[in-house]
């Protein structure tokens, strides 16, 4: 599997985000090679907790797919998924995720904690990061800089 290549169509969502000044973190769900589901970003927009990339992303795979169980997908996003998305990967039987920047404040792929390959869980998930890594870092920090230089000006 071409990890580059889909991992920049999922950067492709993240600029989607960035675009509509969402938090810039984009997915795609990979199956039998092809892509099946795009997410990105969509909370303040959609004003829904639950609108992360992943999230969506998987509702629209289960849908294409016809079933809860995504066995045999693969999961591509530009920043490592925080707990809930991480849950819902698990829920879903995602087998492997692979993922470009890690999020050290909330991720639970390895930052925190992790989530997809624990025992205690009777699923783990295959992690793969650093794809793309100083594109979805350079992303995440051009955002997050344009939004502090925001904030200033509204002071």
């Amino acid at each position: 599997m071409n990890y580059e290549f889909f991992m920049k169509e999922a950067y492709n969502q993240a600029l989607k985000a960035y675009e509509i000044d969402e938090v810039p973190i984009g997915c795609i769900i990979v199956y039998n090679n092809e892509i099946i589901s795009y997410g990105y970003n969509q909370r303040n927009s959609k004003k829904n907790s639950l609108k992360h990339a992943e999230i969506i992303a998987i509702n629209n795979a289960c849908n294409v797919i016809g079933d809860w169980r995504l066995e045999n997908c693969t999961l591509f996003v530009t920043v490592e998924p925080c707990p809930m998305c991480a849950g819902a990967i698990l829920q879903s039987r995602i087998d492997t995720v692979v993922f470009g920047a890690k999020n050290k404040k909330a991720g639970c792929c390895g930052s925190i904690l992790n989530l997809l390959d624990n025992d205690k869980f009777n699923h783990k998930v295959k992690i793969i990061d650093g794809i793309l890594l100083d594109e979805c870092s350079n992303l995440m920090k051009k955002f997050f800089k344009n939004l502090r230089n925001k904030n200033k000006d509204i002071v």
